[in-house]
């Protein structure tokens, strides 16, 4: 196919058609890699993120939408269901509005270990009571994030500030305008559908003001007593939609590097929103100045980290003099790769990374930028500094093209 927006796929015993959309080939990979390793694959993502475009996108894909009724019925005799099925994947999208999905996972799993299985939803597993199987060895977590950096010239997106302002949900990506209400009516329903449904929080206003508030703050330390006082609720009501807003992967905690370095930050995390679009809205940004491009850029760049190494694997560094280093990448060894994002990488301090390296010395050192051509090595006050682009970053670190 010359079109990298048609992708082939089939509803069924359907015939396969051709569809215009949006492939994200860097997510089917990732879908096809996990099922080398379990039967089971769990995408998940936040609303509107294209999980069930994706998931329609799987070739020779039998698919099932679990918020219709008619799902539920088919699906009461589940060994029947899975011995008619003549496709090799099956997919279960939006499996938790189902009332027992991890019987239905298990026994696709255990009985019929020919077939693949997608299931779909917005928040993890453990997100609610329904699952009463972890499915241990069974499944891989697939987390599908907003389009990233190098996903935007697929959508049409040739201008990074567009991505930053009006985040990666494709709907308002592909807006010609950024639209309040698109913004206004998703939190309505992630109240709705993921908290009121699934983890019965009953003070709307009180959690969502906590939502606004992790999204006006996003790039910075979490300080709990801050936000208690802010939303006018206690520190335990906090740390409980707190640990919601990272389950549901709203919010995401980056904790901080730290192996026996002096006057280190060793347990405030930084919080980060889920994507650029609702931080900028609740900001309420209409257009970039140049600082805002650089805590959105932050944000951009940890996505791309989230994408190929997992939150587990990405920390920040901090001492009480104020010295940071955006991202570190533990490595083997005690080496350590550490990460700074520039707008503009012409305005470069390297105090933080000197005070970084001064405790760990071993590792390369990125600066990261959207406004560089090719990527090149720089001595800077006795440091050497990669300069790159995230697409280049991922080259030179061995990582995954």
């Amino acid at each position: 196919m010359t079109d990298s927006r048609k992708t082939l796929f089939t509803f069924g015993k359907a015939k396969c058609k051709l569809v215009l959309m949006i492939r994200r080939d860097f997510w089917t990979d990732r879908i096809c890699l996990a099922w080398e390793k379990a039967p089971i694959v769990w995408l998940t993502g936040v609303r509107r993120v294209g999980k069930t475009t994706l998931a329609r996108a799987i070739p020779d894909a039998h698919f099932l939408n679990c918020d219709l009724a008619s799902t539920g019925r088919v699906l009461g005799d589940p060994e029947r269901f899975y011995a008619s099925v003549s496709e090799p994947v099956v997919v279960f999208d939006e499996i938790h509005q189902l009332r027992d999905p991890s019987r239905i996972l298990k026994i696709g799993a255990d009985e019929f270990p020919q077939l693949k299985i997608l299931a779909t939803g917005s928040s993890t597993l453990a997100a609610t009571q329904k699952f009463r199987d972890s499915l241990t060895g069974r499944k891989r977590d697939v987390h599908l994030l907003p389009v990233l950096a190098r996903e935007c010239d697929a959508f049409g997106v040739r201008d990074i500030r567009r991505r930053l302002l009006h985040g990666g949900l494709p709907e308002a990506l592909l807006a010609d305008e950024k639209d309040p209400e698109f913004f206004a009516e998703w939190i309505d329903s992630f109240y709705a559908r993921d908290i009121e449904e699934l983890f019965k929080v009953g003070k709307r206003q009180g959690f969502l003001r906590v939502v606004e508030s992790v999204l006006r703050q996003s790039g910075g330390l979490l300080k709990k007593g801050n936000l208690a006082k802010h939303c006018g609720l206690s520190r335990p009501t906090i740390g409980s939609y707190l640990d919601i807003l990272e389950v549901t992967h709203v919010a995401l905690f980056v904790r901080p590097y730290h192996a026996g370095g002096r006057q280190e930050f060793l347990r405030r995390p930084k919080v980060y929103g889920f994507d650029t679009g609702f931080v900028s809205h609740f900001c309420g940004w209409n257009e970039l100045r140049e600082q805002d491009c650089g805590v959105l850029w932050e944000h951009v760049v940890l996505e791309t980290l989230l994408a190929h190494l997992g939150h587990r694997d990405i920390r920040y560094w901090r001492d009480k003099q104020q010295r940071e280093v955006d991202f570190v990448i533990p490595g083997a060894g005690g080496s350590c790769d550490a990460i700074e994002c520039k707008w503009d990488a012409d305005k470069l301090s390297v105090r933080g990374l000197r005070a970084f390296r001064s405790n760990y010395p071993e590792g390369k050192n990125y600066i990261i930028s959207p406004q560089l051509g090719d990527a090149y090595t720089r001595n800077v006050d006795g440091l050497e500094l990669t300069f790159c682009s995230l697409h280049q970053w991922k080259e030179l670190s061995g990582g995954d093209v």
